[in-house]
């Protein structure tokens, strides 16, 4: 035991002054890289792994500080410190590529939606093989455990069905890309609103309320989805325009293009290309001349502000043009009315 005393010494002052130096390594790294830096993503991921770090080079320094061991004890202590070195390899490897997957699926480098559940799959994948490794390391047989673990994954499929299934259907989400983090997408036609997470077992949707609705993987692979940012955010809407009957259709054509060309740049999210145009609608109203203004926006969540502000240039030019926008009316037309006042004055007197 005594032939411990300095190494257990050794270990924990080289530990000690290698964590004091890691802080210090952290806070300085910080200044020097800023906020913004790309490089920030991947020291927050070796946060933790560093303090294995650390203990990794304590265990080092102090193996190599004792000249003379008993062989068995060399031993053990070697495999604690080649055990130490796969961990902390394992936990950097994972932490490091999972940042690095949500950085790129922030910045939308990979082609694929980068969701909790992408990187959960990363993680898990790096853990298992260097799990395998250090099993290995420690003299563990790996055949005889794969095929325990397979006769009881069997036995644990089938006591989680429901939850396996919804594992799988978010793995098809992700494979096939009906739905990406950040697209807005309609779901069984009562779930709208922004993709903010598909994880392992149900996806998150954010309501223009703001409010999140949780749907199972499930529900959603075998829902019809409408995607409103495939195959690109752009899309069109329209803004349907009643005037009278007797003004002139040209004109009133000539001044919606033209309201709507001059809209461009001063109204959020509406483009100018392709250029905006109106047109008849099929048919004639009862009592006005509708034409539909087709324009071009940026997103589908824009197009409310955008009829909001047309709509009110449009009525302001209508006006200042003096072409009337008509409310409905009907014409009824009474037949003998003269004989039904006769009829309410009775019999004529003698």
């Amino acid at each position: 035991m005594w032939a411990l005393l300095w190494p257990g010494v050794t270990f924990v002052a080289v530990t000690v002054s290698a964590l004091l130096l890691r802080a210090a390594l952290v806070r300085a790294l910080r200044r020097w890289l800023g906020p913004t830096n790309a490089l920030q993503v991947v020291l927050h991921a070796v946060r933790f792994p560093s303090i294995l770090w650390c203990v990794v080079v304590g265990l080092f320094v102090a193996i190599q500080s004792v000249e003379l061991l008993p062989h068995r004890m060399a031993g053990q202590l070697n495999l604690v410190l080649e055990s130490a070195v796969i961990l902390s390899a394992t936990f950097t490897v994972a932490a490091v590529l999972g940042a690095l997957v949500a950085a790129a699926g922030e910045r939308r480098a990979l082609a694929v939606g980068v969701t909790g559940l992408a990187q959960a799959s990363v993680r898990v994948a790096v853990l298992i093989i260097g799990g395998l490794i250090l099993l290995d390391a420690l003299g563990v047989r790996i055949t005889p455990l794969l095929t325990a673990l397979g006769v009881g994954g069997l036995a644990v499929a089938l006591a989680l069905q429901d939850t396996l299934s919804n594992l799988f259907a978010g793995a098809t989400l992700l494979a096939d890309r009906p739905i990406r983090v950040g697209d807005y997408v309609k779901i069984a036609d009562s779930i709208e609103g922004h993709v903010i997470d598909v994880g392992w077992r149900s996806t998150r949707v954010r309501m223009p309320q703001n409010s999140i609705v949780i749907v199972p993987n499930k529900r959603v692979a075998e829902s019809v989805i409408v995607n409103y940012d495939m195959p690109e955010p752009r899309t069109s809407t329209q803004v349907v325009v009643g005037v009278a009957c007797d003004s002139d259709p040209d004109r009133v054509e000539a001044i919606l293009v033209d309201e709507a060309r001059r809209a461009v740049g001063d109204v959020s999210g509406l483009l100018g290309d392709p250029p905006p145009v109106a047109r008849l609608s099929p048919g004639f109203g009862a009592s006005s001349l509708d034409f539909t203004l087709s324009c071009q926006v940026a997103s589908f969540v824009e197009q409310g502000t955008v009829q909001h502000e047309l709509r009110k240039r449009i009525l302001r030019r209508l006006r200042a043009e003096g072409i009337a926008m008509p409310f409905p009316t009907r014409t009824i037309e009474l037949r003998g009315a003269a004989r039904l006042r006769g009829d309410d004055r009775g019999p004529a007197s003698p």
